[in-house]
């Protein structure tokens, strides 16, 4: 059981909690297999019935197929005991179990009078359900049979085909609306707390659905009976290859490569550091803007989320627009980088900066940060603004950013003492392992992220898709431990960027309400990463004009969302406002990407064209180049 001393336990629990929960799910399909503690957890579950499983030449292939599933656990379990690696995607059920605890201790639930009524609830939503089907008390007729509640976890017909199904799914639903409701009721709490909370109970809920169970979920039993138990042979190859990287699969690890069909669009690396490559695209238009671009993506992530592929890329459309475009491709955290610290990113943001100036002889960049590097952009501008050096910046644009963490979402719920205390020690060697943070973004959307995955993976073997957003979304990028830290203390923790000279970097103090450079700021209705609200407050702490849009879905696709595509819309509002609110209600609504406004907006600041000659070409005559985009550091691990 966890160590309720132990400063790394909430975040260990969180982060490896639901893997290991997967791991004893398993064993229902086992029969006789242990678990880590000598006995599965999930002992008592209903094994496969004779009659379920066929003819007795059928039960000669079920007993092949439990055989094989039992010895690739046991080899599973050796070589996991084998190993030095660090288990991330896996610990000791127990350990889930007492997380359980833990979360079990703060529910009210234990009180008796709560019980009691969540009994009587059940009982009445039973009746209620059993009725549907004709049966009990409150029989209704056919054309009333709709269930009381609702969820797409269970839209499939065949979890309201059979009264059996109907109660498993109603009842757990029931029971989670109850939890979540009994912690918005607890008294003693401060928001915090509440919030933290009320983070637990969803993931300990999402769990525990019963769609994530085999014996629960008629839809891996049909298709576990179909064929005859193959789609768990599959499923447990899967289990045991993510198990040996660590990482949960949401995509085929063969289907994309870099720079073959994903990442393509035509560049050259022209400058790199120890910390960043520079990559130059090669013009497609006679003509370009005087003034480049230069993108910086997060480095919590790998850039070509901007370059995906043809269609979808930002990279490639800018570069159709007739904008000059460079993109800063950040390499992923090693031992060597133990002591990077944000300093050393906003003068990465800086140099770039002055390196284009310098090759193309310009006075001035465009700019572009995405999340992280968009904040990172912001203290950036700050600085250049003390040191009068702003002029080098013509525009700013801030893809999802925050630099007000007041309301920064559900991240905040990884940032108190003890948790940031548990996060500092798993990076001993100077870094973030990046398996950590992905698994953090995907709890944020378990249901989608992980869970979905474990169904399809695990219980019914599927094949993996192929989809390049997942595969750039399961490319973890490592991070530098000290960075790391001083960003969750000093921004999400204390909000010290919005609080004037509280931080400084490279010896400068950092005051936003200097920054005077035209920005366009674009959030996402939807983005729980960084909520719309927590971007809005941009506009609250530079004094220069301002564009801000609020694009639909979130903080990926209300990003790369390409003109071509048809999807989403966006909301720009030309009045005078001071908060998202009063922008909402007198905004005008336009279908389709932002992409046009934005480029529109750009060539506003400045329109002048130059032919596309020279060091505008990356690679011609004369023009020392490092090697092809996109470079060796975005594949580096």
């Amino acid at each position: 059981m966890t160590d309720p001393k132990d400063p790394t336990a909430p975040f260990a629990e969180l982060m490896k909690g639901q893997a290991a929960m997967m791991q004893g799910m398993l064993q229902q399909f086992m029969p006789g297999m242990t678990g880590a503690a000598g006995s599965s957890p999930f002992a008592g579950a209903a094994p496969m019935t004779p009659g379920a499983m066929g003819a007795p030449a059928d039960m000669d292939h079920w007993h092949e197929v439990f055989g094989k599933l039992q010895k690739m656990w046991m080899d599973l379990q050796a070589e996991q005991a084998q190993s030095t690696e660090p288990k991330l995607a896996i610990v000791d059920p127990l350990e889930w179990f007492g997380a359980m605890q833990n979360w079990y201790r703060q529910m009210p639930i234990t009180e008796p009078a709560n019980q009691k009524k969540l009994w009587e609830d059940s009982l009445e939503l039973w009746q209620t359900v059993l009725g549907r089907y004709g049966i009990g008390p409150e029989a209704v007729t056919e054309d009333e049979r709709e269930l009381p509640r609702k969820d797409r976890r269970f839209a499939d017909r065949r979890w309201s085909d059979q009264p059996a199904f109907a109660l498993i799914h109603q009842t757990y639903l029931l029971i989670a609306e109850r939890l979540s409701g009994m912690v918005d009721e607890m008294e003693g709490l401060d928001e915090g707390q509440r919030e933290q909370l009320r983070f637990a109970t969803r993931a300990v809920t999402e769990a525990l659905s019963p769609a994530n169970f085999p014996m629960l979920n008629p839809i891996v039993i049909e298709k576990t009976l179909e064929q005859k138990g193959e789609n768990l042979v599959k499923g447990m190859e899967h289990f045991a290859d993510d198990m040996k990287k660590g990482q949960l699969t949401h995509v085929d690890p063969d289907a994309f490569e870099l720079g073959r069909n994903i990442a393509v669009t035509p560049g050259k690396v022209v400058y790199e550091t120890d910390l960043y490559q520079l990559i130059q695209y090669t013009p497609t238009t006679d003509e370009v803007l005087e003034t480049p671009l230069v993108i910086f993506p997060p480095w919590i992530n790998r850039f070509y989320i901007l370059d995906l592929n043809p269609k979808k890329s930002f990279i490639r459309w800018a570069v159709e627009q007739g904008v000059t475009t460079f993109v800063v491709s950040w390499k992923s955290a090693d031992e060597s980088m133990a002591d990077v610290v944000w300093d050393d990113y906003i003068c990465a943001q800086i140099d770039a900066i002055n390196h284009i100036r310098a090759r193309l002889k310009v006075p001035s960049v465009h700019t572009i940060g995405y999340c992280v590097a968009g904040t990172t952009l912001a203290a950036t501008l700050a600085i250049l603004h003390r040191r009068d050096e702003q002029d080098k910046v013509k525009s700013a644009t801030f893809f999802t950013a925050q630099v007000d963490f007041a309301k920064a979402g559900e991240l905040l719920n990884f940032i108190d003492d003890r948790q940031l205390s548990g996060i500092e020690q798993l990076t001993n060697c100077g870094y973030l392992d990046g398996r950590y943070t992905a698994a953090a973004f995907n709890m944020l959307r378990g249901s989608d992220l992980i869970w979905n995955y474990w169904i399809n993976n695990y219980l019914l073997g599927e094949d993996y898709p192929a989809f390049d957003l997942l595969h750039w979304n399961g490319d973890v990028t490592n991070l530098p431990a000290k960075w790391h830290q001083e960003y969750l203390r000093d921004l999400y923790r204390d909000n010290k960027l919005v609080q004037s000279d509280a931080l400084n970097a490279d010896g400068t103090a950092i005051d936003l309400k200097l920054v005077e450079t035209p920005c366009y700021v674009q959030a996402g209705k939807e983005d729980h990463i960084a909520p719309a609200e927590s971007v809005w407050h941009i506009t609250d702490h530079f004094q220069g004009p301002m564009r801000f849009v609020l694009a639909g879905s979130g903080h990926i696709a209300g990003v790369v969302n390409p003109p071509g595509s048809g999807k989403y819309q966006y909301w720009t509002n030309e009045a005078d406002v001071s908060s998202l609110q009063e922008f909402r209600e007198g905004a005008t609504e336009t279908p389709g990407s932002w992409w046009p406004d934005w480029i529109d907006w750009l060539k506003q600041q400045d329109n002048t064209l130059i032919p596309a000659t020279g060091k505008r070409k990356p690679g011609g005559r004369g023009d020392k180049i490092i090697e092809d985009a996109p470079g060796r550091y975005v594949k580096s691990r």
